[in-house]
């Protein structure tokens, strides 16, 4: 679970993921819809939605001749479970989190 935790959260780590993920909300796209908004090239877009189905946030479609994205919302769901056990102990210390992130990627081989 770890590791899976690592990758999601590397993913929402950049912006233009998290865009995309927030325009996939709304409904299926395809990848040229999906790239449309962005000052990025088609190729630079691709690369981001695979990083978001590698990570299991997204999944990728090919229908006729469109290549459809799809979020998945179970993962992020997983993601929000691990982070609410901070929340239960009180108020959400972001600083006490940096420091426990930190160290567990210090302490990561």
């Amino acid at each position: 679970m770890t590791q899976q935790l690592d990758i999601v959260f590397s993913a929402l780590a950049d912006p233009t993921r998290r865009a995309i993920l927030s325009m996939l909300l709304e409904d299926d796209m395809a990848v040229t819809d999906v790239a449309e908004p962005f000052d990025i090239s088609l190729a630079a877009v691709s690369k981001h939605l695979g990083i978001l189905t590698a990570a299991g946030l997204v999944s990728q479609e090919k229908r006729g001749r469109v290549k459809w994205c799809k979020l998945e919302p179970d993962t992020l769901r997983e993601a929000s479970v691990w982070m609410q056990g901070f929340g239960q102990m009180g108020g959400l210390d972001l600083d006490a989190f940096e420091r426990f992130l930190s160290a567990e990627l210090r302490d990561t081989p």
